[in-house]
C-alpha cells in the first residue's frame, strides 16, 4: 500500500493526525479524543486507525509529533522537584529577575504578583567559584566545599538540577565540573548547564531557560521513552522518529529528551510551517495565523513569506531565551466557559472545559456553556454532521447551559450567546493587534489564515471587523498543525556570545567564531542520519548600539568577502530605522551573539493540486439551516467542503462543513475555491 508519514498534534480536546502515502501523495486525516492523563494512548489509537486499513507497520518510515506534555506541566506547575546551584554570592538573581514587571495592563494592577519561583530558595545552594566577564578564572571551583553544599539536598527528593554560574558561556569547564558532581552525590536526578543549554549573556535569562528546562527534562524524558516503546510495540520501528520544538523545526526523540525547553511552543509551530507553504500556494506573502483550538487561540504573523521570530519570549510570564516563533497565545478555545459573575457581569474564559467534561453538547456532563455550545446554539455547528457524524451534539443540552447564563442577566439565550461569541472574539482581535497593528504593520495589507477545530468559526467576522484583506481557510484546517509537521525540517540552534566592536573586527575572525558551531552543526546532523547534501547552515549576528539593552538579529552569508562589514552595518541601521524609527548611524555599533542553525532537509511532500471536475456549487448543499447573525435569524445553506469544485464561488451568509472543521461565511462576503482547494474569503459587511 505504499509507505507512509504519520504526523500527530496533541491537543486538549482532540489529537489530529494526517497521513501521507509517500507512493501516491495521498493525504488523509482523523481526530481522535485526547487522553490527557497519557497522550500516547490518543497517539497509539491514532496509529492503530492507519493499521486497521492493511498498512503494515514496516510502511510508516516516518513519524512527528507536536507535544504539549512538556507546556502543559509549565503552565500547570506540575514540574518535577528542581534544585538550583549558583555562583556564590549571586542567589538572589533568580528571585529579582528583571526588577520591573512586565509591560501592558499589568502595569497598572496593584494586585500584580510574579509567578510562583520554581525553584524556591530552600532548593538554591551557592558554588564557590568564580569567572570573571572576559572569562579569566578568578576563584577555582572548591569541589569539597560544593559537596557539602550537596548534602542537605538529598533528603529532598531532588529529581533534577538547574546549573547556572557566572559567565559560564565564556568558561564551561567549571559548569561541566559541576555536573559530574551532582550526578556522583545526587544519582538518578537530571543536570541541565545552562553552558549547554543556552550559552549566552544576560545572567537571569540564562537562568531562568535553565531552570525551566530542568524542571520539565525528567518529564519530557519519560513521556517520550514510554511513547518510543508504544511504537515499538506496535511494530513502528522507523529511525526517523522526531519531535516539533518551538522553532519551527523538528528534532529527534533523544536530543529533545536532553532539551525539553524547546518544546514548549512545539504544537503551535506546526501550524506556522504549513502555513509558510501556505504563503506559496495562495501567493499571499503577509498573513496573519488564527490557530483557535479547544482551550486556546495561537496567533502569529507572516511577513514577506517569512514568520517573525524571537530569541527570547515569556510563557505564563516565565522567561525563556531560546530562538522560538513568535506566537501570541490567549486563553479563547471552544472549549472556553462563559459564566455570571457575583456582579452580574458576563465573563468568558480563561477557564475552560477541557477534553472532560467538554462543552455541554458533548453530553459527557457539562453543564457551563462553551463557545463550541454558543456555536451550536447560534447555528453555526449541526447537530448531526460533527467530526463527520461520528459524534451527535446535543442542542438541547447546549441552550440549557446558554439558558444558564442568559437567565440571570435577563436576556434572550440566543442574544446571549451571540453576546459570549462576540466577546471572545474580541479577545481574539487584541491578540492579532498585539503582533501587528501594535507593531507598525497595516492589516489591511494582511490575510487571516485560520485554522484549528475552531479558527475558520470565528474567522469572518474577525478580518472583517480588523479590516483585513480576507481569509483563508486551507483544505484541512482542522488539523493544519499535524500537517505542517509533514512539512518541516530538523533544526538545531546554536549561540555563542561575544562581545566586539564592528569597527576592531575583520570578516576573518567573525567567519573563525562561526567554524566550530558549524562543525558541531554538521556532526550532530550526519549522526542523526543526514548526509552532506542534506545539511544547510544558516548565521547570524545579534547586534546592537552600544550601551543598548536589547539586539537585533542580522542574517549573514556563508561567508564574508571584503566589505561585507560595511554592507552589514548599513543593513543593521536600516533594521534600525524600520524597527524602532530612528537611527544613529555615527554611533559604535556592537556584535553581542554568534547565531547557528544547522538544518537538515527532510525529502519533501508534494501536495496536491487539482483540476475542476465539473460540479456546480449548487451539488455541495448538503442541507439548509436557521442561522443567527446580528439578531436576524436565517436560513441559509450548509456545503459539504468535499463537493466544492475548484474555481467555484458563492456568497455567505453561509456554512461549510467538513470532517474537520465547519467555516462561517457571514453576509456580504465571497467564497471562491483555488487549485489547491484553499477556501479564499473576501471582505464585505458583516
Amino acid at each position: 500500500m505504499g509507505q507512509y508519514r504519520v504526523t500527530v498534534d496533541t491537543g486538549g480536546t482532540f489529537s489530529d493526525f494526517v497521513y501521507v502515502n509517500e507512493d501516491t501523495d495521498e493525504v488523509t486525516i482523523a481526530k481522535i479524543p485526547s487522553t490527557p492523563d497519557d497522550p500516547s494512548r490518543a497517539i497509539l489509537a491514532g496509529v492503530q486507525v492507519l493499521l486497521d486499513k492493511g498498512v503494515r507497520p514496516s510502511d510508516i518510515t516516518y513519524f512527528c509529533h507536536g507535544t504539549t506534555v512538556g507546556t502543559n506541566a509549565l503552565l500547570e506547575g506540575k514540574g518535577v522537584r528542581t534544585a538550583l546551584l549558583v555562583t556564590k554570592g549571586f542567589r538572589g538573581i533568580y528571585e529579582v529577575q528583571e526588577q520591573s514587571r512586565p509591560h501592558g495592563p499589568v502595569i497598572f494592577d496593584i494586585m500584580y504578583d510574579r509567578p510562583t519561583l520554581l525553584v524556591p530558595a530552600s532548593l538554591t545552594a551557592e558554588v564557590p567559584e568564580r569567572v570573571s566577564f572576559k572569562g579569566e578564572v578568578l576563584e577555582a571551583l572548591d569541589e569539597a566545599a560544593l559537596r557539602e553544599a550537596l548534602q542537605p539536598l538529598k533528603n529532598r527528593e531532588i529529581k533534577s538540577v538547574a546549573v547556572c554560574l557566572l559567565f559560564s558561556f565564556l568558561h564551561p569547564q567549571h559548569e561541566q565540573r559541576v555536573g559530574e558532581i551532582v550526578a556522583e552525590e545526587l544519582p538518578g536526578a537530571g543536570v541541565s548547564l545552562s553552558s549547554e543549554i543556552v550559552p549566552q549573556i544576560r545572567e537571569y535569562y540564562r537562568l531562568s531557560t535553565t531552570v525551566i528546562n530542568a524542571y520539565l527534562q525528567p518529564i519530557l524524558e519519560h513521556y517520550i521513552a514510554n511513547l518510543e516503546k508504544r511504537l515499538s510495540q506496535a511494530g513502528v520501528e522507523t529511525k526517523q522518529k522526531y519531535i516539533m520544538q518551538s522553532n519551527g523545526g523538528m528534532s529527534t526523540f533523544a536530543a529533545t529528551a536532553k532539551k525539553a525547553v524547546a518544546t514548549v511552543l512545539s504544537g503551535p509551530a506546526g501550524g506556522i510551517t504549513a502555513s509558510v507553504q501556505a504563503c506559496r500556494t495562495t501567493g499571499s506573502e503577509n498573513l496573519i495565523t488564527f490557530d483557535m483550538g479547544g482551550t486556546s487561540c495561537d496567533v502569529a504573523l507572516i511577513k514577506d513569506g517569512e514568520p517573525s521570530v524571537s530569541h527570547r519570549g515569556k510563557i505564563d510570564g516565565r522567561d525563556i531565551a531560546l530562538p522560538m516563533i513568535d506566537i501570541n497565545t490567549v486563553s479563547a478555545g471552544g472549549g472556553t466557559l462563559a459564566r455570571v459573575d457575583r456582579f452580574g457581569t458576563l465573563e468568558v474564559g480563561p477557564e475552560s472545559a477541557g477534553a472532560v467534561p467538554g462543552p455541554a453538547c458533548y453530553g459527557r456532563g457539562g453543564t457551563q456553556p462553551t463557545i463550541t455550545d454558543c456555536n451550536l446554539a447560534l447555528g453555526y455547528l449541526g447537530e448531526d454532521n460533527f467530526l463527520g457524524g461520528k459524534m451527535r451534539l446535543d442542542k438541547q443540552a447546549a441552550m440549557r447551559a446558554v439558558e444558564s447564563v442568559a437567565k440571570p442577566l435577563d436576556m434572550d439565550p440566543l442574544d446571549a450567546a451571540d453576546g459570549i461569541v462576540r466577546i471572545i472574539n474580541v479577545k481574539m482581535q487584541e491578540a492579532v493587534k498585539a503582533i501587528s497593528t501594535m507593531r507598525g504593520h497595516d492589516l489591511r495589507d494582511f490575510m487571516l489564515l485560520a485554522f484549528g477545530g475552531a479558527g475558520p468559526l470565528h474567522a469572518g467576522r474577525i478580518a472583517a471587523e480588523l479590516g483585513m484583506a480576507g481569509v483563508i481557510v486551507p483544505l484541512f484546517p482542522g488539523v493544519y498543525s499535524a500537517m505542517g509537521l509533514v512539512m518541516s525540517d530538523v533544526k538545531h540552534d546554536y549561540v555563542r556570545s561575544r562581545l566586539s566592536n564592528l569597527a576592531r573586527i575583520d570578516e576573518a575572525t567573525i567567519d573563525a567564531q562561526f567554524a566550530d558551531l558549524v562543525e558541531n552543526a554538521r556532526a550532530e546532523l550526519k549522526t542523526e542520519g543526514f548526509g552532506e547534501a542534506s545539511i544547510e547552515i544558516e548565521r547570524a549576528l545579534d547586534m546592537r548600539y552600544a550601551g543598548q539593552g536589547y539586539e537585533i538579529t542580522m542574517p549573514l552569508p556563508a561567508s564574508l568577502g571584503e566589505g561585507a562589514l560595511a554592507q552589514l552595518r548599513a543593513a543593521f541601521d536600516e533594521a534600525h530605522r524600520q524597527m524602532f524609527g530612528h537611527t544613529a548611524p555615527n554611533e559604535p555599533v556592537e556584535i553581542v551573539s554568534y547565531r547557528l542553525r544547522g538544518v537538515g532537509r527532510v525529502s519533501p511532500v508534494k501536495l496536491p493540486s487539482f483540476e475542476p471536475t465539473g460540479l456546480k456549487v449548487e451539488d455541495a448543499i448538503r442541507e439548509r439551516r436557521a442561522m443567527r447573525f446580528d439578531g436576524a435569524t436565517l436560513e441559509c445553506p450548509v456545503y459539504q467542503r468535499e463537493k466544492l469544485d475548484v474555481g467555484v464561488t458563492f456568497e455567505g451568509p453561509a456554512v461549510v462543513d467538513q470532517l474537520d472543521c465547519t467555516t462561517v461565511v457571514f453576509p456580504g462576503q465571497t467564497v471562491r475555491v483555488d487549485s489547491h482547494k484553499n477556501m479564499i474569503i473576501t471582505m464585505g459587511g458583516v
